[in-house]
């Protein structure tokens, strides 16, 4: 991509990060660490990537995305808000009891949202679903779905990467979050999954590893993703992340989670974010 290209992505990542923090500091809960880590993804997936319309969310030709670990909610609302499915403004009312905004993505509340999700190990066998429907239904409809690297762990996730390759599902494209992180630790102590790359790929996938937050490198894997159609291989893109991104006090650290920024915490992450911005525009 070209030098302007990816300078508005970055840019367009920094007001997701800025929707993030709002939205958790707004509801006083939620899961900021998972968010901001895979927060450059959701930016290339649905200002870049997906063919979706958001004055017609329910498009039945659209591309599909199911947030498999769908705890990290406050990220894809986000990424929503700014891409013109409901108000930004919106954000806030997260987790509220009056709001539509849920802790866990609700299709039935949430425009965009294509499936509900919250239990880890789900998401990816009602992708694998959705990819089987539109190859029987012979529609050029792509489905994606992130994953969390703890999510691995879940048996169900496996069942389902051994269906999408069985059905061929060249047009499901797995991508794993690796923060290294979950709520209990680091991944590695509470149940090492690796190597995670040697597993999809014995399961049936192209395996493509990047750095999840290099425009650059997402893009390469899209196009890898695009060419493997046709070929009966599912994607599996495996993406290096830093949990809690963007905001120093997050980045790297488990404890954040699932844990809201306080009064001054905001301000500091918000500041940061501007920061950001600020030399990004110079």
């Amino acid at each position: 991509m070209n030098s302007a290209e990816k300078k508005e992505l970055q840019l367009t990542a920094i007001k997701i990060r800025e929707g993030i923090l709002t939205s958790v500091h707004g509801a006083k809960a939620g899961h900021p660490g998972g968010s901001l880590s895979a927060a450059d993804m959701f930016t290339y997936l649905y200002f870049k990537e997906m063919r979706i319309d958001p004055k017609n969310p329910k498009d039945p030709n659209r591309d599909r995305f199911v947030l498999s670990k769908g705890h990290t909610a406050p990220g894809v609302y986000s990424a929503l808000a700014y891409r013109g499915y409901f108000p930004v403004e919106d954000l806030p009312t997260l987790r509220h009891s009056d709001s539509y905004l849920q802790g866990h993505p609700n299709m039935n509340t949430v425009p965009g949202i294509d499936m509900s999700t919250g239990s880890l190990g789900q998401g990816l066998s009602t992708a694998a679903g959705m990819a089987k429907g539109a190859k029987y239904l012979n529609k050029d409809i792509n489905v994606y779905s992130v994953l969390g690297d703890g999510e691995l762990a879940e048996g169900q996730i496996w069942e389902a990467t051994m269906f999408a390759a069985h059905y061929k599902l060249d047009n499901l494209c797995i991508i794993v979050d690796i923060n290294g992180l979950q709520i209990d630790g680091r991944t590695k102590d509470v149940m090492n999954t690796e190597p995670v790359d040697a597993k999809f790929e014995a399961f049936g996938c192209d395996v493509v590893k990047i750095d999840g937050h290099d425009f650059d490198q997402i893009e390469a894997a899209m196009e890898k993703f695009h060419k493997n159609h046709g070929t009966g291989k599912p994607t599996a893109i495996i993406m290096k992340t830093t949990k809690g991104k963007g905001v120093s006090y997050m980045e790297d650290k488990a404890g954040w989670h699932g844990k809201a920024p306080n009064d001054e915490e905001y301000a500091q992450g918000m500041a940061e974010l501007a920061e950001a911005r600020k030399k990004l525009e110079a």
